[in-house]
């Protein structure tokens, strides 16, 4: 097994760590050990716990201490001080070294902290004085190859270690949408819809690359002022006031669907008024029936929702929520848990006679309710959404028709400047991957309807919530 440190971008600290346990092949390492703030740890709780029992270790942040000081130098050591589970046998680990030495895959976050923010943070140098110290303790080591790095061995100029630093924060950035600003994050991800829209089979990779693509075409537009009476003969200057003029269009474009409450698609695709009628008596009773079908098994969420929201509410207390954002996600998570086993073991004490098929049938028969009520409340929305179009009449839909045509054509031009494909709904078919929501037939529909990794939706930008998120916090 070769030594790895894997480094990531930190947006969550509850589904981070998650991930990359579960998408590195445990052919590839020992074992996964993870870090976390040290605030997590010492507390009487089953966060504290979990997060104590998986062998993470904690790192100390200057923004949690009283005097800005801190040492992390037992925290690396402490990476190799837990238990070792390999070959099925525990052994202790004298030092962080050895640990990623003996295959095991160390885990750092260098932003330093999770973050509900558009951009990467400027990343903290650990990483790669982690790599320095590894490459010096095995600078005479036959087996192990440095050629590629010999400016990080002991005695190392800093400034090798900013490069590195850097070079890693470009490769983090280059998977996964990094925006400026919130505006422009929104403004990008309208670019992006429009030029491949609902329906569009893709992989989840080939759409962040897309809205990213947009992202870096728009970039040059922050802080650009349009001036109209600029001469034509600046090149650089008129294609800066094109592009600031798209980012405005589209921006007020996405404006009045969201006041409106509904969404491109809509648009795109104009219904005549009977077929809308008609759609809306047929996603109403189709609505009402979910419901009907969802409510008894409501009553058995009822308590586990209960407890959630109260844990919450004084979870909430202890501090701003830009602190206590991910913990939250994490109390749901746990209360929510131990709650509904609660639930569970309580309907099959109340029916110990038919206790074997309680047993069974109480998760499950909670599990569909969930389906119906997603089911329900996806139908609901449709129904209000073809309502708004009724309301808001035929005038007002042929002149935001009109204006998607132009921001469509605008973007294609855009597209193809910026190096995107042409027909993007052909290209991402032949292209391949794993397409969000496709499916080989009827029985395989069926069969992913009840399947806990279902996709039902159509579009990588929707996610399976209650309501529909559009818009982002207004910038500080």
């Amino acid at each position: 097994m070769s030594l790895s440190i894997v480094s990531a971008n930190h947006s969550n600290s509850l589904t981070d760590a998650l991930l990359l346990v579960t998408s590195i092949p445990s052919k590839k390492r020992n074992m996964l050990r993870l870090t976390a703030k040290a605030t997590q740890f010492g507390h009487k709780t089953f966060t504290s716990w979990l997060i104590e029992s998986a062998g993470t270790v904690p790192i100390q942040r200057r923004k949690d201490s009283v005097d800005g000081n801190v040492d992390n130098t037992e925290s690396m050591i402490k990476l190799a001080e837990v238990t070792l589970h390999s070959h099925h046998m525990f052994s202790l680990i004298p030092s962080a070294f050895q640990a990623l030495e003996l295959g095991d895959a160390v885990c750092l976050f260098p932003e330093g902290m999770s973050r509900y923010h558009p951009t990467i943070a400027p990343l903290k140098t650990g990483v790669a004085r982690l790599v320095s110290d590894i490459l010096t303790r095995n600078r005479n080591d036959p087996d192990f190859e440095i050629s590629d790095n010999p400016n990080l061995l002991a005695p190392v100029d800093f400034n090798d270690i900013r490069q590195l630093t850097a070079k890693l924060h470009e490769t983090i950035s280059s998977g996964t949408i990094d925006s400026p600003s919130w505006d422009l994050l929104r403004t990008a991800k309208t670019a992006a819809r429009i030029y491949a829209p609902l329906g569009t089979l893709m992989s989840l990779g080939d759409h962040v690359r897309v809205i990213r693509t947009f992202i870096d075409a728009l970039r040059p537009t922050e802080g650009f002022q349009s001036k109209p009476g600029a001469t034509p003969s600046d090149e650089i200057h008129e294609n800066l006031d094109d592009l600031t003029r798209l980012r405005d269009d589209l921006k007020a474009y996405q404006d009045h669907l969201s006041r409106w409450g509904i969404k491109d698609d809509r648009l795109r695709r104009p219904l005549s008024r009977r077929v809308i009628l008609s759609r809306m008596l047929i996603r109403f009773i189709w609505s009402m029936a979910l419901f009907t079908l969802s409510f008894p098994g409501l009553i058995l969420w009822l308590p586990i929702f209960a407890t959630t929201f109260y844990a919450v509410h004084n979870f909430k207390k202890t501090g701003p929520i830009f602190d206590t954002w991910d913990e939250i996600a994490q109390y749901k998570l746990i209360y929510g848990l131990f709650s509904g086993i609660v639930v569970w073991m309580t309907a099959v004490v109340l029916t110990w006679p038919i206790a074997p098929f309680t047993f069974i049938l109480v998760p499950a028969f909670m599990w569909m309710t969930l389906r119906w009520l997603e089911d329900g409340v996806s139908a609901f929305r449709a129904y209000t959404a073809l309502w708004r179009q009724i309301w808001l009449g035929k005038r007002t839909l042929r002149d935001m028709y009109d204006k998607r045509v132009d921001l469509h054509n605008r973007i294609m031009s855009l597209a193809h400047a910026i190096g995107l494909p042409d027909d993007p709904e052909c290209y991402f078919v032949k292209a391949g991957g794993r397409e969000k929501g496709r499916v080989s037939g009827s029985w395989d529909s069926m069969k992913r309807y009840f399947s806990i990794r279902r996709r039902r939706k159509r579009d990588w930008n929707e996610t399976l919530r209650l309501y529909d998120k559009v818009d982002y916090p207004e910038e500080e």
